[in-house]
């Protein structure tokens, strides 16, 4: 079992950033693929980025590429988000989610079996 626990949200303006941590709990957080995804009012979640086991690995939405960076780190079991030059278009609620994927699978919400609560991020224009 794998507890996922995300902070960081926050209000700010366009342009500005935000860097959002997962901590997660757990032995074998070190072999599990990372992603973050959001949900915004009124729609669907959507994958945002992911992250392989060792890092090797990323993939984003193209929405947000070139913007936000992911990154993890083993040791302290913590999975990040970069995010610069926010967008009012990037206000949702974000989640971490871990899972057994393989490289092509980085994007698959289906892959992911562990889930945090999510934190609002809020871009005001």
């Amino acid at each position: 079992q794998v507890q996922l626990v995300e902070s960081g949200g926050g209000l700010v303006q366009a342009g500005g950033s935000l860097r959002l941590s997962c901590a997660a709990s757990g032995r074998t957080f070190s072999s599990y693929t990372m992603g973050w995804f959001r949900q915004a009012p009124g729609k669907e979640r959507e994958f945002v980025a992911g992250i392989n086991w060792s890092g090797g690995s990323t993939l984003y939405a193209d929405s947000v590429k070139g913007r936000f960076t992911i990154s993890r780190d083993n040791a302290k079991n913590t999975v990040y988000l970069q995010m610069n030059s926010l967008k009012p278009e990037d206000t949702a609620v974000y989640y971490c989610a871990g899972g057994r994927t393989g490289r092509s699978e980085l994007g698959d919400e289906s892959r992911y079996n562990y889930w945090g609560q999510g934190t609002q991020v809020t871009v005001s224009s």
